[in-house]
């Protein structure tokens, strides 16, 4: 019969588990698998802060994914010429070294009567769309030559968020939480928001840790007023609830003994630690009735629209407050259509409906976090990151919508370290592509994990003998937007 344990086995011998935690002290040295010097060492906590490669302009990065893609000829990008040509065909000139995949051929250019307002001492142009974002003009950094690769949801949502095309990589908030540990052991260092009435599509792989260990992914808080399910135990479960955790503990620690390739057991073990801390944490991290009733209408928790997001994006600023690193905040699918369809930025019809709806749910809370956070001292060391996963075209689709333009679109910087006011790059002069160098995904890594402290070169992890980094092979900062 072999001397060792499997882990079943260990439960059977120590009294079906709980029972039996006195026959396991007998088999960990001084009661406890860490109690010796060199057992401890092999688990060093990995979530202790780190200290990042230079100075860092921020601490927190709250990351808005706007899913189903805004068009940002609608919203930013102002095109005269494209009001101009409304209605003609599109030149040719425009289309070159692109293949465009719009069903039923190429529609004629089209515009739906936005109006445009230059704002700040920069003049940034906004729509008549976002009228609340607008305020903030001088704070945002906006970088009009966005492109990426693919041009559907999944492929280039997923791309957006971890840098590849297919499952298996690490998201940005997983190498972040990697490369600098947690800042609050009461809470997650990686949370993820999102409104609406379902997980964002794709879900988890885009907040996954990839190859990282498993305790760099991120911690998904649902909508609504009980965020983080079950985390209250049962009743009459408290009592000894501290000796149950350290025995389940000592038995993660023994499989991670046995098998050091497989981090889900460290991963458990930090889980379980972190789920006990947040007991009383984390209910009054996310408890909105702590803010006061004009803080809440600030946010549009008053309001239906904006309610859902409002809440999301209020819920970044008490994580931020408290250390959270990096809070993902997904937009949810809203009545898009005003018949009960829940719709998100994917307008490839009804476009004025679509985005007056999915605008107006978003304008006002984005911009109370960027008023709240200034007015709170938190802003210069907290980067917002307005993001999605490709633009729309100039040429309409479906009569009245647009079509998914991976080419060139624009997304926006705001916080510590950004060159305020400013604009990097252009699109053509109708808003098909970018004009000279262009801004990858792989760029905006490198640009958010520099504002951090961190060399995107020199965050790196062995996974299977190759070492790998945040932006594979490619990647620059964009300096021009660093103030």
């Amino acid at each position: 019969m072999s001397k060792k344990l499997s882990r079943r086995q260990l439960f059977v011998n120590t009294a079906a588990g709980f029972g039996g935690a006195a026959t396991l002290s007998m088999l960990l040295p001084g009661g406890g698998l860490l109690s010796t010097p060199a057992l401890a060492a092999e688990f060093t906590d990995p979530l202790a802060p780190k200290q990042p490669h230079f100075p860092a302009k921020v601490k927190s990065v709250v990351w808005l994914h706007q899913f189903g893609a805004p068009s940002s000829l609608d919203l930013y990008d102002y095109k005269p010429e494209l009001i101009k040509r409304s209605g003609e065909d599109v030149p040719a000139s425009f289309l070159k070294g692109i293949k465009t995949s719009t069903q039923g051929g190429l529609g004629k250019l089209i515009t739906f009567g936005r109006q445009w307002k230059q704002y700040g001492q920069s003049g940034s142009w906004f729509s008549d769309l976002v009228p609340n974002i607008a305020q903030h003009a001088d704070e945002i950094a906006f970088i009009k030559a966005s492109t990426t690769i693919g041009a559907t949801h999944d492929i280039s949502v997923l791309k957006l968020n971890t840098g590849d095309l297919r499952p298996g990589r690490p998201s940005l908030g997983a190498w972040i939480t990697y490369a600098l540990g947690s800042a609050n052991r009461a809470l997650p260092a990686y949370v993820v928001l999102y409104s609406g009435k379902r997980e964002p599509p794709a879900g988890s792989v885009n907040w996954s840790s990839g190859f990282l260990p498993a305790i760099y992914q991120g911690t998904a808080f649902r909508p609504g007023p009980n965020p983080i399910l079950d985390l209250a135990p049962p009743d009459g479960l408290k009592a000894g609830q501290r000796d149950d955790l350290d025995l389940l503990n000592r038995l993660n620690q023994l499989s991670a003994a046995r098998h050091p390739e497989n981090t889900e057991f460290l991963a458990r073990l930090n889980s379980y630690e972190l789920a006990y801390r947040m007991e009383s944490a984390a209910p009054e991290a996310v408890d909105l009735t702590k803010e006061s009733d004009a803080v809440r209408d600030q946010y549009g928790l008053n309001e239906d629209i904006t309610h859902d997001y409002g809440t999301a994006i209020l819920r970044a600023r008490r994580l931020v407050e408290r250390g959270v690193r990096f809070v993902h905040i997904v937009s949810g699918p809203i009545d898009g259509a005003g018949r009960g369809e829940d719709r998100n930025w994917d307008a490839h019809e009804n476009l004025p409906l679509n985005h007056s709806l999915n605008a107006k749910a978003v304008d006002k809370p984005i911009a109370a976090l960027l008023t709240d956070l200034k007015s709170r001292g938190l802003l210069d060391s907290t980067l917002i990151v307005w993001t999605c996963e490709f633009g729309r075209t100039p040429w309409g689709q479906s009569g009245d919508g647009r079509d998914h333009n991976p080419w060139g679109y624009t997304q926006w910087l705001a916080g510590g370290g950004v060159k305020a006011g400013y604009t990097y790059g252009e699109t053509d002069e109708l808003g098909v592509q970018s004009i000279g160098k262009a801004v990858d995904t792989y760029d905006l890594h490198a640009t958010v994990l520099q504002l951090l402290g961190l060399d995107h070169l020199k965050v790196t992890f062995q996974n299977h003998g190759r070492s790998e980094r945040p932006t594979v092979v490619y990647g620059d900062v964009l300096k021009e937007v660093l103030a």
